[in-house]
């Protein structure tokens, strides 16, 4: 237990100089001034060409997202996920130790060309994470997490980052055992990492992009609009277009849908009148009683 302890005390104080130095000495695997970089880019793309023209460029609810952006990356890491994530790591470790397994990688790619470590990290984060969407809008307690993504009723980029940040440990749990399988380094992630946060920027932002055929392999705003869309088609009761970066596993596995310019449909779902509105009451809302009012997930 001490081992632990200690592990929980080194990651609040490694996170909090981590962040200092983020802030104090720009690099350029900086992840604090990419993310702030790229986000005032797409913002600027939405002010200069924006797709939905009456919406104003402060949208409903941007504030809100624009908090989300500060805790979910920041925040959430400096008073818990870091230890968190840093402790279940050592458990997992210890506990594959009770089986004489001293590491799981199964795969060695540090020998292959960077650009190759790359392109599978990313094709197998990608469909892990398109995985774990499907199963946040079929599975109930989990849709009821998801929902505050989904109150977003203007969409802009700063949209991406409003979730609920138990889907952080969700995803990244899921995602830790493929990934240290094939024994991936830090400096690959971050690359990764900050390509699907400037698509995902993309994604949500109020611009006119399809990409043209490229938009059957990366996901894009014309069609996660209707991933957001309030109303469900019959042949998608549990959602469509679950894609993050890529919209390759959609039209896979059928789950994409496009019918048309989604440029002025109504976002949201089913009952959401009265979700709460604030920061606070959507960290509560799934762990209240008797919340969920939909009839069934909407996407």
């Amino acid at each position: 237990m001490g081992k632990y302890i200690e592990i929980i005390k080194q990651s609040f104080s490694g996170y909090y100089n981590y962040l200092i130095q983020e802030i104090t000495n720009p690099s350029w695997t900086n992840y604090f001034y990419w993310l702030i970089g790229l986000s005032l880019l797409v913002f600027l793309l939405e002010i200069i060409i924006p797709w939905r023209k009456k919406q104003p460029v402060l949208r409903k609810g941007f504030f809100l997202d624009a908090f989300y952006i500060l805790f979910n990356f920041f925040l959430f890491s400096l008073i818990g996920y870091n230890a968190l994530s840093n402790v279940g790591v050592e458990l997992f470790n210890d506990f594959l130790g009770l089986f004489g397994i001293t590491n799981i990688v199964a795969i060695e790619v540090q020998t292959l060309p960077v650009w190759s470590q790359l392109l599978i990290m990313f094709i197998i984060a990608d469909f892990v994470q398109w995985n774990v969407h499907r199963m946040l809008h079929r599975i109930p307690w989990m849709w009821k997490f998801h929902k505050i993504h989904h109150s977003v009723k203007e969409m802009g980029f700063a949209a991406q980052f409003r979730f609920h940040f138990l889907e952080t440990i969700v995803y990244k749990s899921i995602q830790y055992i493929p990934l240290a399988m094939i024994g991936f380094g830090i400096e690959q992630f971050f690359v990764v990492h900050m390509f699907a946060v400037f698509v995902g920027h993309l994604n949500h932002a109020n611009l006119d992009w399809s990409y043209g055929k490229l938009g059957y392999i990366f996901n894009n705003p014309r069609m996660h609009i209707w991933h957001h869309s309030k109303e469900l088609p019959k042949s998608h009761p549990y959602g469509m277009n679950f894609g993050l970066t890529l919209s390759v596993w959609d039209y896979l596995f059928n789950t994409a849908y496009v019918p048309k310019s989604g440029r002025d449909i109504v976002l949201g779902f089913e009952n959401d009148t009265n979700f709460p509105r604030t920061f606070w009451e959507q960290l509560k809302y799934p762990f209240v009683r008797n919340t969920d009012n939909s009839k069934k997930h909407n996407s």
